[in-house]
């Protein structure tokens, strides 16, 4: 097989190892760097730029999905493969508009892992047939204006106060948001102010609530 080089990125190391075994099997195929957090596997993705960035939906710091989006746009030759446990339609949907070329179940990993790592490297797609449904319905076109959430609602957040809202989610004070963004204490403050008040949240409980219906964090 052609060389390829791969960038995985999951919070659980036993689940790096497995995937790491299972790629490298592959004769040519090399992962290069594994990250356990989103914020992480976008800044190796940028210092590797790999082929492939393989990336689980549910990490800490920032989420598969925002990572993808970053990685995307930051690196323009590395095709990305979103790993999850959810198969949501409107899950789906971000994903699809996040520029991720291929959508792989964790349960179906150990069957289909290197079919599609396989097919990525060779400018394809790989989705799993309930994905390839969708977008054939053409799922992606009617609703490309707006990601939903479970209950058909638009996201009324941008990406920015996604991240910010992860982050707060995952029990981090604005000091600590702030400088993990790069920005001043008085800027994460104002951005959480519009969260609540956008999302019509009171506490950062319900803030919890909302990033754990929406795939943000895991309960």
């Amino acid at each position: 097989m052609e060389a390829v080089r791969m960038l995985i990125a999951d919070d659980h190391e036993i689940v790096r190892r497995g995937l790491r075994a299972l790629l490298e099997a592959q004769p040519g195929w090399e992962v290069a760097a594994e990250a356990a957090d989103g914020r992480d596997a976008v800044e190796k993705a940028k210092l590797i730029k790999p082929d492939i960035t393989i990336l689980d939906i549910s990490m800490p710091a920032l989420n598969g999905l925002e990572a993808a989006r970053q990685i995307v746009r930051s690196v323009a030759q590395t095709k990305v493969l979103v790993l999850t446990m959810h198969d949501s339609d409107p899950l789906i949907q971000q994903v699809l508009e996040a520029g991720a070329r291929g959508y792989l179940l964790k349960s179906d990993a150990s069957r289909d892992l290197v079919s599609a790592v396989d097919a990525l490297r060779r400018n394809k797609t790989f989705f799993t047939p309930k994905v390839a449904r969708l977008v054939l319905d053409g799922y992606l076109g009617r609703n490309q204006r707006e990601s939903t959430d479970e209950e058909g609602v638009s996201f009324p957040l941008t990406h920015r106060q996604m991240e910010i809202l992860q982050l707060l989610a995952e029990g981090k004070s604005t000091k600590e948001v702030a400088s993990a963004l790069g920005v001043s204490v008085k800027t994460a403050e104002t951005h959480r102010a519009n969260i609540m008040r956008r999302l019509d949240c009171h506490s950062v409980t319900e803030l919890v609530r909302y990033a754990i219906r929406n795939h943000i964090i895991e309960a």
